[in-house]
């Protein structure tokens, strides 16, 4: 009797289906799933800078809004528009990359003993020892032109000779000193918050590099969860016949699409059973390969020897550089001075002597850290910053490994989830448009 019933109610609502219709939700909430994990895709990394209008009053008014909608790319600035969310958080990226990763990867003297300063010692000689002879000539003639005119050729060659044999000592005491108060002169936090400010289309190659596969396949798994997220839509719209229903539903299956979709890629960040099959975030199965990348980016084009140069000579710190190198070229002047320095002294007096070794101490500060901006020279070191960063990343947990990508945008995410329940809603508002033809004499409706 009970099984009679069920089949009964079951004929009853089967007579009531428009099966065109019915059929068609799964398809189109499927065709949905994927426009909206495509679209998210694009928010998430375009356009790489902000497009839009600036309207008067919106600053104001946003900073009353609450903090999620402040959050909104350029309503804080005043402006309607658009950015990419992870281009639009790049100095947090930056930020969230150092405390995250790059802070327990190693030190700044671990980076710069990578580098191999002996290797580096010996670049900036073979840099610095043409440009000598002209830098001592330059450097004298302006403190004291008539001196070092009226100096026999032979005296004047014995001085750049031995300032050159002393070069090697000196910039390998520079490079021993820069490598001891490397921890105070080098900020990683701050160069890497600053580079990625200036270049937020980097932290899009940071994450579209490592993670391509995985956000490929998430698009690809919109239409999945959309298709089956359908089904059930369609019973209950078949079986209710309420016009409001399946905008509402969009509303939901827009919403747990994408976030189907974040799952799939960073959760869950250690490996589980589940009925016997293994279930990890596919962004974690690929560690050791992401790693590799990951080191790559990082190395050729964050922490590299180029910009560490630049950081210590022009950063915030760079004053303490240059009185740190000027403080161990003054030694080397003494010494290549020789036998020659009482009679300078006499020649000049003592303070003039001092301001001539000051001078050349000075000068040559800038001259001695140019080798760090060899492209060349840094592009060869840099393999080995990679090595460094790849080992450790590799060795990193789960969970420390997926925050590397996900903690930039995690608070962000909420845009992406919402943009889907919009689309959701739009998405059932049309196939309401499509596919219900009550108004039609002699169709059922839909």
């Amino acid at each position: 009797m009970r099984v009679d019933a069920v089949l009964d109610g079951l004929t009853e609502w089967a007579d009531q289906v428009h099966w065109f219709a019915f059929v068609s939700i799964p398809f189109f909430t499927g065709i949905v799933g994927w426009l909206i994990n495509w679209s998210g895709l694009w928010m998430l990394f375009k356009p790489i800078n902000f497009h839009g209008v600036r309207i008067p009053g919106l600053r104001e008014v946003a900073g009353v809004l609450p903090r999620k909608l402040q959050e909104v790319p350029g309503w804080m600035e005043g402006g309607l528009g658009w950015q990419g969310i992870v281009p639009a958080r790049a100095a947090k990226m930056g930020s969230i990359a150092v405390d995250k990763v790059i802070a327990k990867l190693g030190t700044p003297a671990e980076f710069y003993a990578q580098l191999e300063p002996d290797q580096i010692a010996e670049h900036i000689v073979a840099v610095f020892r043409p440009d000598l002879p002209a830098l001592v000539d330059e450097v004298m003639m302006r403190e004291h032109p008539r001196l070092w005119r009226d100096l026999p050729r032979p005296v004047r060659q014995a001085v750049i000779d031995r300032v050159q044999a002393q070069l090697p000592g000196v910039v390998k005491t520079i490079t021993d000193e820069i490598g001891v108060h490397i921890n105070q002169l080098l900020d990683p936090k701050i160069m890497v918050i600053d580079h990625f400010r200036k270049n937020p289309e980097l932290v899009v190659k940071v994450f579209k590099d490592v993670g391509q596969r995985e956000l490929n396949l998430m698009v690809a798994f919109g239409f999945i969860f959309g298709f089956l997220l359908g089904i059930p839509v369609a019973i209950i719209d078949q079986t209710w016949h309420q016009e409001w229903l399946l905008p509402l539903l969009g509303v939901v299956v827009g919403w747990i699409t994408n976030l189907l979709g974040m799952w799939l890629i960073f959760d869950p960040p250690e490996a589980k059973r589940i009925l016997g099959i293994k279930v990890q975030g596919l962004f974690l199965r690929r560690q050791d390969e992401c790693a590799e990348v990951y080191a790559r980016i990082i190395a050729d084009d964050v922490i590299t020897l180029e910009r560490i140069g630049d950081f210590l000579m022009d950063g915030p710190r760079g004053d303490r550089t240059r009185q740190m190198i000027a403080t161990a070229m003054r030694p080397a002047i003494d010494k290549a001075a020789g036998p020659l320095r009482g009679a300078v002294n006499v020649a000049m007096g003592g303070r003039r002597y001092d301001s001539i070794k000051d001078s050349f101490a000075q000068e040559a500060v800038g001259r001695t850290i140019t080798p760090f901006r060899d492209a060349e020279f840094s592009r060869q070191q840099s393999e080995k910053i990679r090595v460094l960063i790849a080992r450790r990343t590799k060795e990193l947990p789960p969970k420390d490994f997926v925050e590397m990508m996900r903690s930039a945008i995690k608070e962000d995410e909420w845009m992406l989830y919402a943009h889907g329940a919009i689309m959701g809603a739009a998405g059932g508002l049309l196939h309401l448009g499509i596919f219900n033809w009550h108004w039609i004499p002699g169709f059922p409706p839909a």
